[in-house]
C-alpha cells in the first residue's frame, strides 16, 4: 500500500514537471531568438558599410594627375599675365604725366613702364595659385587623396634630394622641389640627377 502511494506521488510530480517545463523551454527559446535578432546588424546599416577614406592612388596615377595639375597651373599663368599687363597699361597710361617732375628720381614714363611690368609679373605669379584652385574645384572627388599622396611624395623628395648646404650659387640643385616629376621614369631620372650633383659637389674634379 505504501509503495503504491509513493509511486503515484512520483508519477504526479513527473507529470507536473513535464507540463511546466515545456512552456518554460519555449519562452527561453523565444527570448534567445529575439535577443540574437536585436544584436545582429541588418545589411545596409552603418556598421556594415566599408569606409572609402582608405582608398589610395597608385604612384603612376598620382604622378599623372600631378602632371595634369601642373599643366593647369602653367596655363592659368598666361591669361593672368595678360590681365596684369592690360590692367597696368590701362591704369598707368591714363595718369597725367609731367616729364619735368621725376618720380623717386626716375623719369615718369620709365617709372610707369616699370610698374606695368610689375603688374604683369604679379599676374604671372598669381596664375598658378588660381590654376590650382580651379583644378581643385573641378576634381573635388580626388583632391583629398591627392593631398594625402602629396605629403608622402614630398617626404620622398626631402629624403633623397641633395643637402642644400652643398648647393653652389652658380650651380643650383636641379629641380629642388621635384616639380617637374610627372612619371616614374622622370622620378628615376631625378634621382640620378641628384646623385650626380652630390657626387660633383662632394668629390669635385681636380
Amino acid at each position: 500500500m505504501a509503495n503504491t502511494l509513493v509511486q503515484s506521488n512520483a508519477l504526479r510530480l513527473s507529470q507536473r514537471h513535464t507540463i511546466t517545463s515545456k512552456p518554460l523551454k519555449s519562452f527561453i527559446r523565444s527570448r534567445f531568438k529575439s535577443t540574437k535578432a536585436e544584436k545582429t546588424p541588418t545589411p545596409g546599416t552603418d556598421s556594415t558599410q566599408v569606409p572609402t577614406t582608405s582608398q589610395r592612388l597608385s604612384w603612376p596615377e598620382y604622378l599623372k594627375i600631378r602632371k595634369q595639375r601642373r599643366t593647369w597651373q602653367n596655363v592659368m599663368a598666361i591669361p593672368c599675365s595678360i590681365l596684369g599687363l592690360v590692367g597696368g597699361a590701362s591704369y598707368f597710361g591714363s595718369l597725367e604725366t609731367d616729364p619735368t617732375k621725376p618720380i623717386l628720381g626716375i623719369d615718369p614714363f620709365m617709372f610707369y613702364g616699370i610698374c606695368t611690368v610689375a603688374t604683369t609679373g604679379s599676374g604671372y605669379l598669381v596664375g598658378p595659385s588660381i590654376g590650382n584652385a580651379v583644378w581643385r574645384l573641378a576634381h573635388r572627388r580626388i583632391a583629398p587623396m591627392v593631398d594625402a599622396q602629396d605629403r608622402v611624395f614630398y617626404k620622398h623628395i626631402a629624403r633623397n634630394r641633395v643637402d642644400p648646404s652643398l648647393q653652389n650659387p652658380t650651380s643650383p640643385i636641379p629641380d629642388f622641389y621635384g616639380e617637374k616629376i610627372g612619371s616614374l621614369s622622370q622620378y628615376r631620372q631625378w634621382l640620378r640627377d641628384q646623385a650626380k650633383y652630390k657626387k660633383r659637389m662632394v668629390l669635385p674634379e681636380n
